[in-house]
């Protein structure tokens, strides 16, 4: 077969191109599921934390009421332990809490609450949407395609957090009603 192709034929590069947009295809597929299994987890989690401390409550009501206000609470069976999220815990990477009024950036990773930050700025000074190839330039990365498709992941939970928009395809730009790192609108 030659490198241009023959009638009917399709060339190497074609035939390339067509291995490469199934892989993109087929990443694309698991980057939403992956972002649909992190959020499930989150949601399991947050459930399951609500309950441990409805029954540490309980418990503790009812060791107020049974008159022994001196004893602690029934102490976690084994295994059970949750110990509590401090605020200024990092964040897992692909989580991204949906936004609403008065969220601060705190709530994001740091990789998150920086392309928020970047975003946020061109917002202020009234220029357009930016691309994540754009995005890694600004970032002082090298533009490898590998870099660029992480930033574009991130971008991605963003838009489905409401943090960013997507006016155009693979073009980012701040939500509206996001504002500075202080969060409101």
């Amino acid at each position: 077969m030659s490198l241009a192709g023959e009638a009917g034929t399709p060339s190497v590069v074609g035939l390339l191109e067509q291995h490469e947009l199934a892989a993109r295809r087929r990443v694309d597929g698991l980057w939403e599921e992956a972002d649909r299994i992190q959020a499930e987890l989150a949601a399991a989690e947050l459930e399951w934390q609500e309950w441990v401390v409805a029954r540490r409550r309980v418990d503790a009501l009812l060791a107020l009421g049974a008159g022994t206000a001196d004893r602690e609470a029934t102490p976690d069976p084994p295994g059970e332990h949750v110990p509590p999220v401090p605020a200024d815990a990092v964040k897992p990477r692909s989580q991204v809490p949906v936004w609403r009024e008065g969220c601060g950036w705190s709530v994001l990773s740091l990789d998150y609450q920086r392309i928020v930050r970047v975003l946020a700025d061109r917002s202020r000074l009234h220029q357009g949407p930016l691309t994540c190839q754009e995005m890694a330039g600004v970032f002082g990365m090298d533009v490898m395609p590998a870099r660029v498709e992480a930033l574009r992941a991130k971008a991605k939970r963003l838009v489905a957090g409401g943090w960013l928009a997507e006016p155009g395809p693979g073009r980012f730009t701040l939500a509206a009603g996001v504002a500075g790192p202080g969060g409101g609108s």
